[in-house]
């Protein structure tokens, strides 16, 4: 089933706005936009009134970092953000909670462990009426930074090592929301040298996709299919479809892996991805407007 509303999935350390001593890299990087990111929480011909809910499950302190993000949205002009601090399963059972997915235009996961996000939320009723509403909605808006965006592959990196080498075992792998079909979403990717255990991931699930975000960097997702990056850093692609070789079952626990035949693109602000194809848009701004997808 095509999905009709549209997923953003984010590095982690999205840009918040302007502050009073601009950050080093941000004087360096040209690229740099205020609230570049946080403003396509709404869609363009989207209104800043529209209900934003924000999900903190993945945090360990909830009501600060959802704060933090509420005065972050009303500062970047957002009228109607609310905090849905969820920490267990018996929270869950609160019906009000329900209605206010129902009444979103966009819900964002925070960051914090992937892992606690999805074994809190999964298979909940508040997570299918979420999954509802992005896969048959065409004006609802699904948001993730960090491990609320590791959340969403069909598969998630729960624990890793960041070794040098890739070393076989170092690599945890569950089930994440499934928003996301057959792709794996990796975070703070450039920043934490994370490329190692992304593609550790897909050497083991070659069927995956590897989403590496990097911070202050997005992609937008429309129809579960057209990627757009945006923000001021870059997103890595990692295609395990034409691996022509690799060591991993002929290895011990521990030993390095090596890999023949691993695709990888690198994407920037403007440049585009097809999931489902797995093919490359330079212009994908341009190209997807053209055809009605953005």
């Amino acid at each position: 089933m095509t999905p009709k509303g549209k997923l953003l999935i984010i590095g982690g350390a999205e840009d918040k706005g302007p502050i009073r001593i601009r950050p080093q890299i941000k004087l360096k990087n040209k690229s740099y936009v205020d609230y570049e990111i946080l403003q396509r929480l709404i869609p363009e011909a989207g209104s800043k009134f529209n209900r934003i809910e924000i999900i903190t499950t993945a945090s360990q302190q909830p009501f600060k970092t959802g704060n933090m993000y509420i005065r972050s949205f009303k500062k970047a002009g957002f009228l109607n953000v609310n905090h849905m601090s969820i920490e267990n399963k018996e929270e869950l059972k609160n019906p009000d909670l329900i209605q206010r997915i129902e009444n979103a235009d966009t819900v964002f996961f925070s960051g914090g462990d992937q892992f606690r996000l999805s074994t809190i939320l999964g298979g909940s009723e508040l997570m299918e009426v979420i999954r509802r509403r992005y896969f048959e909605d065409e004006h609802f808006l699904l948001a993730g930074t960090s491990a609320g965006a590791m959340a969403m592959g069909h598969l998630m990196i729960y624990h890793a090592e960041n070794n040098e080498a890739m070393l076989k075992g170092h690599v945890k792998i569950t089930n994440g929301l499934e928003i996301m079909d057959n792709a794996m979403v990796d975070t703070h990717f450039v920043k934490r040298g994370r490329f190692g255990r992304l593609a550790q991931a897909i050497i083991m699930n070659p069927d995956c996709l590897g989403i590496g975000l990097g911070e202050d960097t997005a992609l937008l997702i429309t129809n579960g299919n057209e990627a757009v990056c945006m923000g001021s850093g870059m997103v890595v692609i990692i295609d395990g479809s034409q691996i022509c070789y690799n060591n991993l079952q002929e290895v011990e626990e521990d030993f390095p892996l090596c890999v023949e035949g691993l695709r990888v693109h690198l994407l920037v602000r403007n440049n585009g991805y097809l999931l489902h194809e797995k093919q490359f848009i330079p212009k994908a701004t341009k190209v997807l407007k053209e055809e009605g997808h953005l």
